[in-house]
């Protein structure tokens, strides 16, 4: 069984046919439309987002296999507060606010591709990426949020009491 992987950013629930899939499949002898269907029905939860995905077609039977990431970080956090992007100056100009809640969600729906190893350290990466967006956490400035969680004052929220 001879294998070919393809990797691409697409949009959530809008890939096509056309760069950076259609030119990497189409060699592969794959239905590039069946691929590109099935890609935006599991990408339709991160509309508007950037999504990786990884696509593996096995060269001789012509099936293929498709993996689905998650958006990054700042995409999360972005669609979270409702906005395409964060602030053009970020500790000046805040853009949108978290709940500790949502960075929690955030970070849990993140913890396999975060380098944390606990979900403190995860909530900790949420801060730090709403620190370089200017989105503030509780209504506080992300680097007091960052300081408090260091301290333990939401070890409650984050079960680590």
């Amino acid at each position: 069984m001879s294998q070919k992987t393809v990797k691409a950013l697409v949009a959530g629930g809008k890939a096509t046919g056309g760069p950076p899939l259609g030119p990497a499949l189409a060699p592969l002898g794959v239905n590039v439309l069946a691929v590109v269907e099935k890609i935006n029905e599991q990408t339709k939860d991160f509309l508007g987002m950037r999504v990786p995905v990884t696509v593996t077609v096995d060269t001789e039977t012509k099936n293929f296999w498709i993996e689905v990431g998650t958006p990054t970080v700042s995409a999360l956090v972005a669609k979270e507060i409702s906005k395409e992007k964060g602030s053009a100056s970020a500790g000046k100009d805040f853009v949108g606010n978290l709940s500790m809640e949502q960075v929690v969600r955030l970070a849990k729906a993140k913890r396999d591709q975060m380098l944390a190893r606990t979900l403190k350290g995860a909530v900790a990466e949420v801060v730090g990426a709403c620190v370089s967006m200017g989105v503030t956490v509780e209504g506080e400035n992300p680097k007091q949020v960052a300081r408090d969680i260091k301290q333990g004052k939401y070890d409650k929220v984050l079960g680590e009491s």
